[in-house]
C-alpha cells in the first residue's frame, strides 16, 4: 500500500510499501546559513523582550474605540484582505484577555476632566455604556482653534455621556458635571434627567455657569457622533442663544473654528491609526472566520480542483481571477460614494441628511479604489493576452507555440504530484497553525504597544477655572485636561514589531514552501524525470 507521506522525507515508496534503492537523494549539502540562523534567533529574542514591554506597560482599553461602524464586520475583513493581500490568520483561547474585546467588553477610547476613559465601569464614577466624549465649554474649544492659540483641545473640559446633546427648540438645556458634593444624583438618575441638574444648583453655582466656569453648561450648538466623539456643528440655535443671553450668560463665539477644531483632531493621523488598530482588535470573530477558517477551507477545494480538473483549472482561473478583481474594485467603489449611496461615513447613528463630515478613511478608500481600477484593468488586459495565447496554443500555431503549453502543463504536473504525494493536501495544515498561533500573540502585543503609555495630566498654562462641587468653589489650579503620554522609544518598538510580524511570517512561509518543494523534488528524482 502506496504510504503518502514517503516523498517528505527524501523517498518515494513503491505499491508493495517497501523503499526503491534508486529513490533516496544522494546529494551532499553544507548548512551555509548559520550567520542568518544566528541573527533570527537574535531577532526573535528582541522580538520578545518587545512585545514584553507591550504587555506590562500597554493596555488596550485605552485605544481609541472609533470603530468603523460605517462598514460591516464582513466588509472590513474584505477590505483588509484585499489591501493587504494576506489573510489574518487569528486564533484565542482567552479572548477577553487577548484582545480585551468581548460581546460584554468595549474598546473604549477618549479621557474625561477627572482622567477617566469613557465607557469604563471601574472608573470613579463608573462610566458603563457613557461612551462618547463631549466637550462642555464652546469657547475653550473656539479657543483651541484659534490661529496662533496656546490652548490645546486636550485641556478643553470634556465629560462622557450616552448620547449627543442637542439644543431644545423652546428652551435652554444644560449639560452638567457629574454629580457629587451637595448634588444628590446618582449616575442613573443624572443621565435620565438628560445630564441637567441646574435647577437644583445654587446661586453662586448658577453665577458660575453663566461665566461657562460649571458646573453646568449650556447646550448652544447641535452635535453629532463622530467616532465616539461629538463634533460640534457650528450653526448655534438662535432660541438657546437668546435664552443664554436673556439669562445674562458671556458671548459665545460662533465661528467654523468650533467646527473645525475638534474635526481637526479627530481626523489627525494618530488617531485614524488608533481606529484602524482598534477595528483589528474588535473584529476578532470575523478574522478568525473569514481570515482563518474560510482561506484553509477553500485552499483544500483549489488544491481538489486542481487534481480532478486539471483541463480546465486555466479557464477556471482566469474567469475566477477577473470576477474577483472586478467584484472588489466595484465594492471600493460603492464604499466611496462613487456607486449609489452606500458609501462610509464617520458620523455613527441616525443624524441629520444635510449634515456631511468627511473623514480621513474616505480619502484612504478613495485612493485605494483608484488603485484598485488601476489593477483591474491591467488584470484584464493580462488575462485577455492569456486567453489568446491559450487559444493560439490549440489551433493550428501549435506546432510554433509549443512552450504556451508551459501553464497547462505546470497544472498537469502539480494534479499528478497531488495525486502521489497526498501529504500536500494534509501538510499545509502545519504552518498554518504555526501561523495561527503566530498571529495570535503578534496581534495582542500590538496592541498593547499601541495602547501603552500613561494617562498624566497636562501641564497647561492657559487662565481657565471650573467649578468643583466637592471643595464647593472655583479652582483656577485643576482645570488642565489629560493625555495619555507614550514613552520616547513607542515608535521604534512600534515599527520594530511591524517589520518582524513581517519576517516572521515570511520565515514560515519560506520553510513551508522548501517543505513542499522538497517533496515534489523526491517525488521526481525516484521516478527518475529530471527534466
Amino acid at each position: 500500500m502506496r504510504g503518502p507521506l514517503g516523498a517528505v522525507i527524501g523517498r518515494y515508496p513503491s505499491s508493495d510499501g517497501t523503499t526503491e534503492i534508486g529513490g533516496i537523494i544522494r546529494h551532499n549539502r553544507k548548512c551555509r546559513d548559520i550567520v542568518f540562523l544566528v541573527i533570527f534567533i537574535a531577532f526573535w529574542v528582541a522580538m520578545i523582550v518587545n512585545s514584553s514591554f507591550g504587555f506590562n506597560q500597554g493596555n488596550p482599553l485605552r485605544i481609541k474605540n472609533e470603530s468603523c461602524k460605517h462598514l460591516s464586520k464582513l466588509e472590513m475583513v474584505i477590505l483588509f484582505q484585499i489591501l493587504f493581500f494576506i489573510p489574518f490568520y487569528v486564533f484565542s483561547c482567552d479572548f477577553d484577555n487577548l484582545f480585551c474585546v468581548g460581546w460584554h467588553i468595549r474598546l473604549t477610547y477618549g479621557l474625561d476632566y477627572k482622567g477617566n476613559l469613557c465607557g469604563d465601569k471601574h472608573a470613579h464614577p463608573g462610566l458603563r455604556k457613557l461612551e462618547l466624549k463631549y466637550w462642555l465649554n464652546p469657547n475653550q474649544v473656539y479657543q483651541s482653534g484659534v490661529k496662533d492659540s496656546q490652548f490645546k483641545l486636550s485641556n478643553a473640559r470634556s465629560i462622557c455621556l450616552w448620547d449627543c446633546p442637542i439644543p431644545s427648540e423652546d428652551s435652554l438645556n444644560w449639560v452638567c458635571d457629574y454629580p457629587e458634593g451637595d448634588i444628590r444624583l446618582s449616575m442613573r438618575d443624572w443621565i435620565n434627567r438628560n445630564y441637567d441638574y441646574y435647577e437644583f444648583l445654587t446661586p453662586e453655582m448658577r453665577n458660575t455657569s453663566l461665566q461657562l466656569q460649571g458646573p453646568c453648561y449650556p447646550v448652544i450648538f447641535p452635535s453629532v457622533n463622530v467616532y465616539w466623539s461629538c463634533q460640534f456643528i457650528a450653526r448655534a440655535s438662535n432660541i438657546s442663544l437668546r435664552h443664554w443671553q436673556q439669562m445674562g450668560g458671556v458671548n459665545i463665539n460662533e465661528d467654523m473654528v468650533i467646527d473645525k477644531s475638534i474635526h481637526r483632531s479627530i481626523n489627525s493621523r494618530s488617531s485614524v491609526l488608533k481606529r484602524y488598530m482598534a477595528d483589528i482588535g474588535k473584529s476578532w470573530p470575523v478574522l478568525i472566520v473569514c481570515g482563518g477558517m474560510l482561506p484553509l477551507f477553500l485552499s483544500v477545494i483549489w488544491l481538489l480542483m486542481i487534481r480532478h480538473f486539471v483541463s480546465a483549472m486555466p479557464w477556471i482561473t482566469v474567469a475566477l481571477f477577473n470576477i474577483l478583481i472586478i467584484t472588489v474594485t466595484m465594492f471600493y467603489y460603492l464604499k466611496a460614494g462613487w456607486i449609489g449611496n452606500d458609501a462610509i461615513s464617520p458620523i455613527i447613528g441616525e443624524h441629520d441628511p444635510y449634515i456631511n463630515v468627511f473623514g480621513r478613511e474616505l480619502h484612504h478608500l478613495r485612493a485605494v479604489a483608484i488603485l484598485m481600477t488601476f489593477i483591474m484593468v491591467v488584470s484584464i488586459l493580462t488575462s485577455i493576452a492569456i486567453v489568446r495565447r491559450i487559444l493560439m496554443a490549440t489551433s493550428v500555431l501549435k506546432a510554433r507555440a509549443k512552450r504556451l503549453f508551459c501553464a497547462s502543463n505546470c497544472l498537469q504536473v502539480a494534479a499528478k504530484v497531488i495525486g502521489e504525494v497526498q501529504a500536500l493536501i494534509i501538510f499545509p495544515i502545519i504552518p498554518y497553525a504555526i501561523l495561527a498561533i503566530f498571529y495570535m500573540f503578534w496581534i495582542s502585543a500590538a496592541l498593547h504597544l499601541f495602547s501603552s503609555g500613561q494617562v498624566v495630566k497636562n501641564n497647561c498654562n492657559t487662565n481657565c477655572c471650573a467649578y468643583d462641587l466637592v471643595a464647593k468653589k472655583v479652582n483656577c489650579d485643576g482645570c488642565c485636561g489629560y493625555s495619555i503620554h507614550y514613552t520616547p522609544h513607542i515608535a521604534v518598538a512600534i515599527f520594530f514589531h511591524l517589520f518582524g510580524g513581517y519576517w516572521a511570517t515570511q520565515f514560515f512561509i519560506a520553510c513551508s514552501s522548501t517543505v513542499i518543494a522538497g517533496s515534489v523534488a523526491s517525488y521526481y528524482w525516484a521516478r527518475g524525470e529530471t527534466s
